[in-house]
């Protein structure tokens, strides 16, 4: 067995991986992601993919985000008609998601071609809204602990926490059993439930996005009462970047409950993305997946102000008053928060809040590091805003969180892990901490590199 490692090595985004069995003769992909970030690195989602798409006989999908699922639409616009195995809530996200991103991508190329922005003379999407639609066909979706067979691989997917319908891959072939973790959720996140410990394995690929941080234990409810309050008190208007699965949710309930504890004003709290807007409301279809009740899910959605089109996106500048918006996507690499930040950020009364991870090469990333200005557009736009980070609302365990969701799971002493999905200090990190921490053996993978198991 041969695990290629062709994406989230070294860097957190474009999770992709490459498995051999049976001497060769069969081929599956485990996560499709599309690279982010770093121009080098998206320039990967426009070359031609390193393996073989027609000799491949199905895909792994662990979960919806773009990092992992965001590459599938390419491959079937090159020609795949494979299976996509993943949990049916994963198979609804992804119906919201990569449509979206392609009709993204395509709003993008034409807003270039139209302002003659950039080098190239006609902009073209990497795939259209249209053929993100097309490839939901190849979408066969299994529940949690259904088995289901590629080749001489049999595998099934086991709550992973982090978003709706995330799991981990766990797979058998050729005598090993091999876990694919995904992203892993964490213990107390205010949504999802905990990641169920794991089976015994010979090898674990285990991602490491906080492999170097610890999450702050603070009342988040707090901090973000103090970011409003001070914003309202200046008069100006709270921007939030956010993931569409998740993190919108999650400040959706997070902002209403404060507003219900007289903690913050009341005030308008626009949700400006299509896609969290849907994805909000698939939540009450999987009440086993998360801590939110019925109650809640309603309440979750009852008080927020949805904007669907790009006409009432454009009509948010004529708000005189504070207010609140949450707009895609969550490291300003693209969508409506980019046309917003160019309104918002030379406004010093406005604040833009991050509550995520921020890969380096991002927007996100720059604004954090103090740029005092950010290119949007083929144009730089001065920040005289705030720029506020909200600690500890990631769904991702930190490095403790996962050195103990390894020593609570069932592995064996000798149980090999390849580190995944973390940016090169914070995959070593972890590294260190787990050698020193747990009896598993740790390395950290290699893009192109090659796993013989």
């Amino acid at each position: 067995m041969n695990i290629t490692f062709l994406g989230g090595a070294g860097t957190v985004t474009g999770s992709k991986h490459l498995v051999s069995i049976d001497q060769g003769k069969t081929e599956f992909l485990v996560d499709c992601g599309l690279f982010q970030g770093y121009k080098w690195l998206r320039e990967r989602n426009w070359e031609a993919p390193m393996f073989d798409y027609r000799r491949i006989a199905g895909i792994v999908l662990t979960h919806a985000h773009l990092d992992h699922s965001g590459y599938i639409p390419r491959l079937y616009a090159m020609g795949y008609r494979g299976p996509v195995y993943c949990h049916h809530a994963t198979m609804d996200l992804c119906s919201i998601l990569l449509p979206d991103a392609g009709r993204i991508q395509e709003e993008d190329a034409h807003y270039y071609h139209r302002h003659k922005l950039g080098k190239h003379a006609h902009p073209e999407p990497l795939y259209t809204g249209e053929t993100a639609e097309r490839c939901l066909e190849l979408f066969q979706p299994v529940a949690f602990d259904q088995p289901f067979h590629i080749g001489g691989a049999q595998l099934h997917f086991q709550p992973a926490g982090h978003i709706l319908g995330a799991g981990c891959a766990i797979m058998d072939a050729e005598g090993k059993r091999v876990g694919f973790s995904g992203d892993v959720g964490r213990v107390n996140d205010l949504i999802m439930y905990p990641p169920r410990p794991l089976p015994a394995l010979d090898l674990l690929l285990m991602e490491s996005t906080y492999g170097d941080r610890r999450h702050p234990q603070i009342d988040h409810k707090v901090q973000l009462a103090e970011i409003v309050n001070r914003v309202v008190a200046r008069g100006g208007v709270l921007l939030i970047p956010s993931f569409a699965v998740g993190r919108a949710q999650t400040l959706q309930f997070l902002l209403l409950s404060l507003m219900r504890e007289k903690k913050i004003p009341k005030l308008p709290i626009i949700l400006d993305s299509p896609m969290a807007i849907d994805a909000s409301e698939i939540y009450s279809r999987y009440p086993e997946q998360h801590r939110l009740s019925a109650e809640n899910c309603t309440f979750m959605c009852a008080g927020i102000q949805y904007t669907r089109s790009v006409d009432q996106s454009k009509a948010l500048e004529n708000i005189q008053y504070p207010h609140i918006i949450i707009a895609g996507s969550g490291m300003a690499t693209g969508g409506r928060i980019l046309h917003h930040m160019k309104r918002l950020l030379p406004d010093h009364r406005a604040a833009l809040l991050f509550t995520g991870y921020q890969a380096g090469g991002t927007r996100g990333a720059r604004m954090l590091a103090g740029s005092s200005s950010v290119k949007i557009h083929g144009e730089y736009v001065p920040c005289k805003a705030q720029v506020e980070v909200l600690e500890g609302l990631s769904a991702h365990a930190d490095y403790v969180e996962l050195g103990e969701w390894l020593l609570g799971s069932n592995l064996k002493a000798d149980t090999q892990i390849m580190l995944v999905h973390g940016e090169p200090d914070a995959a070593d990190c972890l590294r260190l901490y787990l050698q020193d921490h747990t009896p598993f053996q740790v390395a950290v993978a290699g893009y192109r590199h090659i796993y013989r198991l």
